[in-house]
């Protein structure tokens, strides 16, 4: 089974009035309240924001403090980030989670010339002095889709119905 967490680098005030559109509610009532972190959360540090990792991290303990005796729990390298931003494209890669890079598509031709770069994690635009964590050009590790209507499920071993 799928485990789902929402992990948002926005306040709650802000992420209510962000997603208060009647196709938005619908879309996040799939996640689990408890499994909803936003930068306010209580287990988040102050300075726990983006670029750090602190965001998917917590987000992974959430769903791992759920797993059932004898399951395992879910690894970092097991998880797929879907990311809107660049800098949550290093934060993603710094969790040691695989990332999916969907930007608008102003952004993305913006940042064509970086592309190979932001994947990796590597766009410059923070610097925490932990690049040891971020990935290598052309690992695989991350990709760019222009829409999440492209996602590949198969590519990472879901089986959707038809």
């Amino acid at each position: 089974m799928i485990q789902l967490a929402l992990a948002s680098s926005t306040k709650t005030h802000r992420y209510e009035l962000k997603t208060s559109r009647p196709e938005s509610e619908q879309l996040l009532s799939s996640f689990r309240s408890d499994r909803k972190i936003l930068l306010d959360n209580p287990r988040m540090r102050q300075d726990g924001g983006k670029p750090a990792p602190d965001i998917y991290l917590v987000a992974l303990q959430v769903l791992n403090s759920g797993v059932e005796p004898g399951e395992s729990h879910i690894l970092p390298s097991e998880c797929l980030v879907f990311e809107d931003s660049i800098a949550g494209i290093g934060t993603g890669r710094r969790a040691g989670m695989r990332a999916v890079w969907v930007p608008h598509p102003d952004v993305a031709v913006e940042y064509q010339p970086k592309h190979k770069d932001i994947l990796a994690g590597r766009s410059g635009s923070s610097q925490v002095g932990d690049d040891w964590q971020l990935g290598e050009i052309d690992d695989g590790w991350t990709e760019s889709i222009p829409s999440l209507e492209e996602f590949d499920y198969g590519k990472y071993g879901f089986n959707v119905p038809s």
